[in-house]
């Protein structure tokens, strides 16, 4: 490695990519390292979905004794894999601790910030990037089979007005015309007509191709192994390549970022959320537009020939091995509420297993660390990594040339845990 780029991001997902195309976009030589390559994370395989309406945090209140419903059944939309882990027990006590209303009332307004404004961000992206990366917005439908489950949409739906994103309540005729024709169990739904979609992988690769177009700079396989300091700066990144040195120093590596930060003595509060998915050739008779199972929090996505499903939330540490349960039970869902296509013969492409950087109350840590003038923590986006890596990408670049920011980062702090 040579020549001093002004920065250094640490990691290739979706928010590292972002980040460094919006510093380089400023202006500054910038240098992006991975350990493996671009997307080979949790953004390669994830649902696709962009997604206002998940304005709401994970951690709200009820969402305790939902989970305890269902933490330890192997087969549900939430599973904890006994294991004793401090990090863990330490974790869902925070997380119990921000499930309630006052929280909710205070994230919803950023979470809805960095979903919106990346909407207008993938607009302009889809315009500059030579790929075609299946960016469309068409909206989301969430549909239900229960009536207490259609309730808890329809419930979702108005703490979604009071930030201002309005959505439709649908009754099953509304919702199969939505479907054009397409038969469901569904009895109703809540239409999102903000959200959008993509193809997340080759949304990431069309990025870091312009990046690299634009002068910037990928070293892959390269592992941070430590970091050489001075004082209040982080001089240098020490890589199983060579030492790297620059101005400024970005960590946007997922759930790998708090390995990475203990070499500078910090502790990350994330926890790694395992998501599956699994993809089919688009069969005839697919849902025309993104869907949300809402009982089962499966999302399936069109993207181009293919119709992917993706959902789950595991808490297995960083294991990334496909558990069979549960990829089935992402795959059986379809057939629930879509009879005829889970009784087809589908064309399998793929099985995915991607684990997302998960904080105790939903929201990011992005922001300066303040033992260090030039590191910023980029991590713990959890399931909305894609949805908001272009509002993070710009915000990191912001923070980094002491721009004003395009939301307020309080709540974003990554020194709120401790």
């Amino acid at each position: 490695m040579t020549g001093k780029p002004d920065a250094i991001v640490i990691g290739a997902g979706a928010i590292g990519v972002c980040s460094a195309y919006y510093l380089a976009e400023r202006g500054l030589t910038v240098t992006l390292v991975d350990r493996d390559d671009v997307c080979a994370g949790c953004s390669y395989g994830n649902a696709g979905l962009l997604v206002p309406s998940h304005s709401v945090p994970l951690a709200s209140p009820g969402v305790i004794w939902q989970a305890l419903r269902w933490m330890f059944k192997p087969d549900s939309p939430f599973y904890i894999r006994s294991r004793l882990s401090p990090e863990l027990i330490s974790w869902l006590w925070k997380f119990r601790a921000a499930c309630n209303a006052d929280h909710v009332a205070r994230a919803m307004p950023v979470i809805r910030d960095l979903t919106v404004k990346s909407i207008g961000l993938f607009e302009d992206l889809a315009e500059v990037c030579d790929t075609d990366f299946g960016f469309e917005k068409m909206g989301v439908m969430y549909i239900y089979d229960t009536d207490e489950a259609l309730r808890d949409g329809v419930e979702e739906a108005e703490h979604l007005r009071v930030v201002g994103l309005e959505a439709e309540l649908l009754d099953r005729s509304a919702v199969l015309a939505k479907l054009e024709g397409v038969q469901t169990t569904a009895i109703g739904g809540v239409f999102h007509p903000y959200d959008g979609h993509l193809t997340p992988y080759k949304y990431v690769e069309a990025v870091a191709e312009r990046f690299e177009s634009n002068g910037g700079r990928i070293e892959r396989e390269t592992e941070v192994q430590g970091f050489e300091t001075d004082g209040r700066r982080v001089a240098a990144v020490v890589t199983n390549h060579g030492v790297l040195e620059a101005d400024e120093i970005v960590l946007a590596a997922g759930s790998w970022s708090p390995t990475i930060a203990r070499h500078l003595g910090i502790r990350l509060t994330i926890q790694p959320a395992k998501g599956y998915s699994v993809a089919y050739r688009r069969p005839d008779g697919a849902p025309p537009l993104p869907l949300v199972l809402g009982e089962t929090r499966v999302a399936v996505t069109p993207m181009g020939d293919r119709m992917r499903l993706a959902g789950t939330l595991e808490m297995a540490g960083m294991d990334l091995s496909l558990n069979r349960r549960r990829v089935d039970a992402v795959a059986r869902s379809l057939g629930r509420y879509f009879p005829a296509l889970g009784a087809a013969d589908l064309d399998l492409i793929e099985e995915w297993a991607g684990l997302r950087p998960a904080t105790p109350d939903g929201l990011a840590l992005l922001g300066r660390w303040p033992s260090y003038d030039n590191l910023t923590i980029a991590a713990g986006h959890g399931m909305l990594g894609v949805s908001t890596s272009p509002a993070s990408g710009t915000l990191v670049a912001q923070i980094v040339t002491d721009e004003e920011p395009l939301t307020d980062l309080a709540l974003l702090d990554p020194t709120r845990f401790g």
